[in-house]
């Protein structure tokens, strides 16, 4: 009897820490849809029948909305992924919108993104995903969008969830969806002044998501950062992006070393397609295993079951790249 139940434990014991597989694919955010041989390598094995395709974004210019960097198609194009259509619209476009407005905004999204797929030949599943960094001021008449987009559509409207979103849900509301995506990066601005990773600080994560399971929708799913980037600091202490940095990247002759992340520019010149004055100063972020293994293992405290989406799908990204977290 004394062995049997000694087994029991043993076998409750593996059952309770034995890690969730997550099944994974990508996001996909380039205005030309095109595929290099790495990139279809892996999108491949994705684990995930789905790719997360932007198709345009959506603006408000001089009153009126537009369509930005519409997609274009290349023959390498080529997945047996469905491709769930993803839209990006600033927060400023439901600044002071009319219920005309809204329905029109939702009719010719639906009508521009079924036109690219007949155009392209794309195979879409039930999906439209909707990316907006949505305030407690444009809540309101951003969900109705949400709705008229629905009804326009006849397709399952999904969007994404930015950290403050959950934060302050009191403020920013709950949209009228029945499936969110979880961004969980972007934890700061590139553009300030800081010793932290802008793209992902997991501390500031946990901060902002540590109520995550009290979140009334509970169908999520989580996106993850396997991006980097350079952040260029003048003498005036202005910053710029580099886009695909790595740390790699700061092996030069021309460069001092600051630190591990972060050299100052020691000659004028070209550096990765922008002309850099002498003093300039580089500080490279991107993100590790350790970072993402983390965030993972805070999530599922906190989330019955999750699927994750990488952002983004590139070569530069993808490479030697863990998705099996």
């Amino acid at each position: 009897m004394k062995v049997l139940r000694f087994l029991f434990l043993l076998l409750l014991m593996f059952s309770c820490s034995k890690k969730e597989n997550h099944s994974y694919t990508f996001y996909y955010w380039k205005a030309k849809l095109a595929l290099d041989k790495t990139e279809k390598a892996v999108l491949h094995k994705a684990t995930t029948p789905y790719l997360y395709t932007r198709f345009f974004d959506i603006d408000k210019i001089n009153g009126k909305f537009q369509p930005v960097g519409t997609i274009t198609k290349d023959k390498s194009f080529e997945t047996d992924k469905q491709i769930v259509p993803t839209v990006f619209i600033t927060n400023r476009t439901f600044f002071y919108i009319s219920k005309e407005e809204i329905a029109f905004l939702a009719k010719n999204i639906h009508d521009l993104i079924q036109k690219k797929s007949s155009e392209y030949h794309l195979k879409l599943n039930n999906e439209i995903q909707i990316d907006c960094d949505w305030t407690a001021g444009t809540r309101d008449d951003y969900f109705k969008f949400l709705k008229e987009l629905k009804k326009v559509s006849g397709k399952e409207i999904t969007c994404t969830l930015r950290l403050h979103q959950v934060k302050d849900k009191a403020q920013t509301g709950i949209p009228p969806v029945d499936k969110v995506y979880l961004m969980c990066y972007s934890t700061s601005s590139p553009l300030e002044n800081s010793n932290k990773n802008s793209i992902l600080d997991v501390n500031i994560l946990k901060s902002y998501l540590s109520k995550i399971d009290e979140y009334p929708i509970k169908k999520i799913e989580v996106a993850l950062p396997i991006y980097s980037w350079g952040i260029v600091t003048n003498y005036l202490g202005k910053h710029k992006l580099i886009n695909a940095l790595s740390q790699k990247d700061l092996e030069n002759p021309d460069f001092k070393k600051i630190s591990e992340t972060e050299i100052e520019i020691q000659k004028d010149g070209f550096y990765f397609g922008n002309y850099l004055n002498k003093g300039f100063k580089i500080k490279v972020e991107e993100i590790s295993d350790e970072q993402l293994l983390e965030v993972v293992d805070f999530l599922e405290k906190k989330i019955k079951h999750f699927n994750i989406i990488y952002y983004q799908l590139d070569s530069k990204f993808v490479t030697n790249q863990n998705f099996t977290l």
